[in-house]
């Protein structure tokens, strides 16, 4: 818990310390409930999980499946709106915004095998999801990857891409691997 709470110290300027980051910012709470509800969806007691999980909508605005894989130290950011499908995985140290959407695409008659099939996205290790953003479908996006506010993506991004727009366009490659939540201006005249 400690690690947890420093890594979201570490990525938010406005968290002063520990006690008013478990106290008032739903997304940790949101991620408190979601471990209890999955590992109940993983003994099979799926209605005690679906229950558990809209209880910590109801407190947070955020909507996470109990199915859905949650690696160490999510930030979910403000969290309003945020929904994370029934097939997402997340990896480790990512951040997502509000209004956030891992959604799936289906078509509109499921068989029962498309029903159980991955249909949501995979984000990988420090992954960063700006508000508003959509990501649709059983797609990965890559190990550091930036996604800008409001960008729509429903193919595969890969690592380091900074993606924007609708449909996502990648604007390009991260050069290091340090945490930069807002848009930073680039001050070198020689880029």
């Amino acid at each position: 818990m400690n690690d947890y709470l420093n890594s979201i110290i570490k990525r938010d300027p406005a968290a002063r310390d520990k006690i008013t980051v478990i106290l008032t910012y739903p997304g940790v709470k949101s991620v408190f409930f979601h471990h209890i509800a999955h590992k109940i969806w993983n003994y099979k007691f799926l209605l005690i999980a679906r229950i558990i999980s809209q209880f910590s909508r109801f407190l947070t605005g955020i909507e996470i499946h109990p199915a859905a894989k949650i690696g160490k130290n999510l930030f979910i950011d403000h969290g309003m709106g945020v929904v994370i499908g029934e097939s997402s995985e997340i990896g480790d140290d990512v951040t997502i915004y509000h209004g956030v959407t891992l959604g799936g695409i289906s078509p509109s008659e499921q068989s029962e095998s498309q029903r159980n099939s991955k249909r949501h996205p995979t984000l990988m290790n420090n992954v960063i999801v700006g508000s508003s953003a959509q990501i649709l479908g059983p797609i990965t996006v890559g190990k550091y990857a930036r996604i800008g506010a409001n960008t729509v993506v429903l193919k595969d991004v890969d690592d380091h891409a900074t993606m924007v727009g609708n449909p996502a366009k990648n604007i390009g490659k991260k050069t290091d691997d340090n945490f930069k939540p807002y848009g930073v201006i680039n001050t070198d005249e020689n880029e």
